[in-house]
């Protein structure tokens, strides 16, 4: 075993050791030259040794079921034409993906992304109350707590920018973008049991609290609750994605038409039905 090892790391083994066989199952074989590359430099023997056993005992268990497979194969089954299918399919999809990355204008403006939220903002009830909010958690030990609640307090524009500096330092979590949508029971998940909920969060706009560990600042700057409609930053993510899908289509629906229209007027398509 120790020569096995050997010709597995580095690569260093000679040509008989890296075709030495591993297993054998149904006519298959597993030999050292097909693990190149699975061996990181430095490998001790030993974690060469598990690496090998596990490949080797995942390729056995692989190996049998493709032979129980195969001696189970519906008499009906193509495989040549499933195998020509796939290829093609791989193929096609490739091209595709190569278009797409050289025609398709992935620019979206503003106003493309309300056009698009006033056709379709019915569609984006939401499903759980979602808030506008500034949110902080800072351990109760932290410094500078005078100052942070002096900020906190008057929120003006220089003031915030002071608090993410303090949060970015200190804070274990913290929201203080106000255009910004957060799900209430995502913001409930990072506060003590309780203290805020789906249930509670209209009656609960602000508060500070502590615990044996952290602070909590919490001030409620818009709510939307369950079953209204999103707002357009909420669902701007899922609307960028739809557009480009629907460009997408339509470019290679495109790509499809001036192909076809090439071929037919070069002759090089041939149509037989009536």
């Amino acid at each position: 075993m120790a020569s096995l090892l050997s010709s597995c790391q580095m690569g260093k083994g000679k040509e008989n050791g890296a075709n030495r066989l591993l297993a054998k199952a149904y006519g298959k074989e597993l030999r050292v030259s097909e693990m190149e590359g699975m061996f990181p430099p430095g490998i001790s023997g030993e974690d060469s040794l598990l690496i090998i056993n596990a490949y080797v005992q995942r390729w056995i268990r692989e190996t049998l079921l493709l032979h129980e497979a195969e001696r189970n194969l519906p008499k009906d089954l193509n495989i040549d034409k499933l195998v020509l299918d796939y290829r093609a399919s791989l193929i096609k999809n490739n091209y595709e993906q190569v278009l797409v990355e050289q025609l398709l204008d992935s620019t979206i403006t503003k106003e493309e992304l309300q056009e698009f939220y006033e056709r379709n903002k019915d569609q984006y009830q939401l499903e759980t109350p979602i808030v506008r909010c500034y949110f902080i958690k800072v351990p109760s030990s932290a410094p500078e707590q005078d100052s942070l609640n002096r900020w906190w307090n008057n929120p003006n524009e220089r003031n915030l920018v002071r608090l993410n500096r303090y949060c970015d330092r200190y804070a274990v979590a913290h929201i203080l973008n106000d255009s910004t949508w957060h799900r209430v029971d995502e913001l409930a998940s990072a506060m003590p049991e309780g203290t805020l909920s789906v249930d509670n969060i209209d009656s609960r706009r602000e508060f500070r609290q502590s615990d044996d560990s952290f602070q909590y600042f919490f001030r409620l700057l818009e709510l939307r609750n369950s079953r209204e409609i999103a707002p357009l930053a909420y669902i701007e993510s899922q609307a960028r994605k739809f557009i480009l899908h629907v460009r997408k289509t339509k470019l290679l629906e495109q790509k499809r038409e001036d192909l076809y229209e090439v071929a037919m007027r070069r002759k090089e398509v041939q149509l037989f039905t009536k």
